[in-house]
């Protein structure tokens, strides 16, 4: 399974995505953006597959803007 990766261009985005995650029980895991992303910020959330549709719809109705990487 590909790992669903959300990017940020800034680390204060990245930390409130973290944030914005576990207010709504999304697991993520915070981890080191990967190069091939092309993200502006070195700080990358990576979480389940099954949970990717559901964070990238938090993250839009909080206004946290983001990308999405998903590689190997």
């Amino acid at each position: 399974m590909a790992r669903k990766v959300f990017t940020f261009d800034t680390t204060h985005h990245a930390l409130w995505a973290e944030e914005v995650a576990g207010t709504r029980g999304i697991p993520v895991d915070v981890i080191p953006a990967p190069p091939a992303a092309r993200a502006r910020c070195n700080l990358a959330l990576e979480t389940l597959p099954e949970e990717a549709e559901a964070l990238a719809e938090a993250l839009e109705e909080e206004g946290v803007a983001f990308g999405r990487w998903e590689g190997g």
